[in-house]
This record gives C-alpha cells, sequence and structure tokens, in this order.
C-alpha cells in the first residue's frame, strides 16, 4: 500500500493506513455501489470520507499501473486544484493505492466528511423545497463561474454536487472529482455541461435564463442550446438503459 498525503496531514500516516487496511470491516457505509464504496471514519476526532475505488478490468489494470494517474490520483490533485481556484469541495487529505506487484489494484481517495444540506438531486426531485428557485439560480451562478475558470467538470450531475446553507445563503461544494478538465469553454460546450442534471423543462428554463443574464447571451438561444443538450442526453440515457435490459434478458 503507497500513500500519499496533504502536508497538513503528514503526521497521520499511519493513521490513515490503518482506516484503509480495515476499510471492508469497519466504518459506516454510506455509498455501496456497484463499482465503488465509499464509508465514513474516524480520524482524530474528524468525520472522514474514504472513496474505495474497484478494481478495474485487465487492460485498466496496466494502464492505471504504468500509464495514467489512478482515479484516486486524479480526484486528489483535482481537489487542490479547485481550492486553488477558490472552488469548494471538501478538503483533500490523501489518496492510496494497492502495489500488487506487476497490475494495479484498489485505489482510494480521503476527504474530509461533508454533511450537506441536500444536493441538486434534491431540487429535481421536490419543487417544493424551500427556496427552490432561488437554490437553482444560486446553482446556475455557480456553474458559471466554473466555467469562467475554464473548468470542465465530466461529471456535473445531480449527485456530484453536495449543498451547504449558511447564513449568507447557499455553498456549493463539487464531489467525485476524477473526471476534469481545465480549459477555456465554447458555448456548445457550456451548455451541454447542463445535460445531466434536470430532465425537466421548466427547471432548464430558469437556469438558462440566469446563465444568458450572467453570460450576456441571447435568452432564446441560451435555453434552446441547453434543452435540446438536456434531450440529447436523455435519449441516450433511455437507448443505454434499453439495450441493458435486453442484454439481462438474453443473458437468462
Amino acid at each position: 500500500m503507497k500513500i500519499f498525503t496533504a502536508n497538513v496531514f503528514k503526521n497521520s500516516l499511519f493513521q490513515l493506513e490503518a482506516l484503509i487496511k480495515n476499510f471492508d470491516t469497519d466504518g459506516t457505509m454510506l455509498s455501496d455501489g456497484t463499482r465503488n464504496q465509499i464509508k465514513i471514519f474516524q480520524l482524530d476526532g474528524d468525520e472522514v470520507a474514504i472513496k474505495a475505488f474497484g478494481i478495474p478490468n485487465f487492460i485498466n489494470r496496466v494502464v492505471y499501473k504504468y500509464f495514467r494517474k489512478s482515479k484516486a490520483h486524479r480526484s486528489f490533485e483535482y481537489a487542490q486544484k479547485l481550492l486553488s481556484l477558490h472552488i469548494k469541495t471538501p478538503d483533500p487529505i490523501a489518496y492510496a493505492v494497492e502495489d500488487s506487484g506487476l497490475l494495479f489494484g484498489r485505489s482510494y481517495y480521503i476527504c474530509k466528511n461533508l454533511n450537506a444540506d441536500l444536493t441538486y438531486r434534491t431540487l429535481v426531485h421536490d419543487k417544493n423545497y424551500p427556496d427552490w428557485r432561488k437554490i437553482l439560480v444560486d446553482f446556475t451562478a455557480f456553474t458559471f463561474e466554473l466555467h469562467e475558470k475554464g473548468i470542465h467538470f465530466l461529471d456535473h450531475s445531480a449527485g456530484n454536487t453536495l449543498i451547504k446553507k449558511t447564513e449568507a445563503g447557499y455553498d456549493f461544494y463539487l464531489v467525485d472529482l476524477n473526471r476534469m478538465e481545465f480549459k477555456p469553454m465554447s458555448f456548445k460546450t457550456r451548455m451541454h455541461n447542463f445535460s445531466r442534471l434536470t430532465p425537466h423543462r421548466e427547471t432548464v428554463a430558469i437556469m438558462a435564463q440566469e446563465y444568458a443574464r450572467l453570460a450576456n447571451y441571447d435568452p432564446k438561444e441560451t435555453e434552446d442550446a441547453m434543452w435540446q443538450e438536456t434531450v440529447n442526453f436523455q435519449e441516450r440515457f433511455k437507448k443505454k438503459r434499453a439495450l441493458k435490459k435486453k442484454i439481462k434478458f438474453w443473458k437468462k
């Protein structure tokens, strides 16, 4: 096991190693996905979240071993990059990789746990949520800030922004950070970045109008483009889900 920590957590190296070694048996499960798991642990009196990325397929075990940074490594570096750009994300602590000889094993990303009040998904499912419209508008401003700073968050989906209520309003924190690009973004790329957030036309209209105001874009052109990107994504998603059902059926 190789562990790489942020400078302020150098003295916690041995404790971190113990948490990771006991990941399968200890901790409180936060998310138990088919590929990845997230558990909550205690570290020096603080709650930390450890995300364990599943062992990749054979080709990627070679790729991540010799040619490309692991998902955990990228998550750690991108978190530091975001903070340097004054974009919030739970404080990065460390990342770790299993050294299993010639092939790559599991990797782990560790950050401070953030007890959020909601995620963007809440806005998708509950239009009566208090401050629904204000949060939506503020979220759009947050996304505009990402784009203006050249942050292309490739997994900008409903569950990957944590929202925390404050005395001044709402703070937004990005999570699931391993897929990002840092570069100037075109109008089309900006509109596409909204495509995975919601299937609801009214919600898209609100975001588009606010984004157009902030970016000084044509409101109608912005709304039409954002909605078309949303429709395209929904169609691809439905086709993909239908294909998976067919594959499951033929495997029976």
